[in-house]
């Protein structure tokens, strides 16, 4: 199956993120891909963390889900949304739910992902507390994704920070998931020293794939992030990737290596814990 990590460095306003998103959206497409991830907040990084706030939807309806699910069923693609500011079921003025969300070449939403781990550092001058303006995510989640060839990849969902904690994707594996994506908005600070090591170990004590769909570039904010958008296969080998700038990054994964390299090495199977 071809793939496609989004990169951006997406701005403060709407409209020319999703115009840049749909433009990255086109070119994978039209390369061949069957699915594409955008990075964390694709659609807006704000002047302040609350400036998310007034572009919340609810579930099911709004201008940015309804153009995800245009994209996807336009363009014949799975598409993973980054992720969107949700509101909450019970709505709280000042703080949202950072959403990852699925949609297959129908433009029907198939999974819906919460941000579970919110990010926290203090350097003494660089300060972020995202649970200030989001509320965690309760559970992991995944679906399936059947590929042209005919291989039904499962799929596991996460965003950023939550690579840091590795029982999340363990959860993952042993639910059958062959696939894990991490849409991202890493510092630039964070992700030079952990980012690429973070995901190559995910992927290697899973044997499963990962795609790492980043924003990697100075913002219209001020902030900086990481980039190094990349696809890694099931051994841990870094397969395409880039370092900053919007781009598309591609690469072929093969549902028979990664079955090979579990029956080599059926790590998997040796858990005890």
């Amino acid at each position: 199956m071809k793939v496609a990590a989004i990169q951006m460095v997406s701005g403060t306003q709407v409209e020319p993120n999703l115009h840049t998103a749909r433009a990255l959206l086109a070119e994978a497409a039209q390369a061949g891909a069957e699915l594409a991830v955008l990075p964390e907040y694709f659609c807006l990084m704000g002047h302040d963390d609350t400036d998310k706030l007034a572009l919340q939807e609810p579930l099911g309806r709004g201008p940015i889900q309804d153009w995800l699910a245009a994209a996807a069923r336009e363009l014949a693609l799975w598409i993973v949304g980054g992720t969107i500011p949700l509101a909450q079921d019970t709505p709280e003025p000042d703080r949202c739910r950072n959403a990852s969300l699925a949609f297959a070449p129908t433009g029907e939403r198939v999974a819906v992902y919460d941000k579970i781990h919110l990010f926290k550092f203090n350097d003494g001058s660089r300060v972020y507390d995202e649970a200030a303006v989001l509320v965690p995510g309760r559970r992991p989640v995944w679906f399936d994704l059947p590929s042209r060839d005919g291989h039904r990849w499962r799929v596991g969902m996460s965003v950023c920070y939550d690579l840091r904690f590795a029982e999340l994707y363990r959860a993952y594996a042993t639910q059958g998931a062959d696939l894990l994506l991490m849409p991202s908005a890493f510092t630039h600070l964070t992700g030079q020293a952990h980012w690429e090591v973070l995901l190559r170990a995910r992927a290697i004590e899973n044997l499963s794939t990962v795609i790492a769909a980043a924003q990697g570039g100075r913002h219209e904010n001020g902030r900086r992030t990481w980039g190094q958008s990349m696809v890694i296969d099931s051994w841990g080998q870094i397969l395409a990737e880039r370092a900053e700038g919007a781009g598309v990054v591609m690469a072929d994964l093969s549902a028979a290596a990664v079955a090979e390299r579990r029956r080599q090495l059926p790590a998997l199977e040796h858990r005890v814990l």
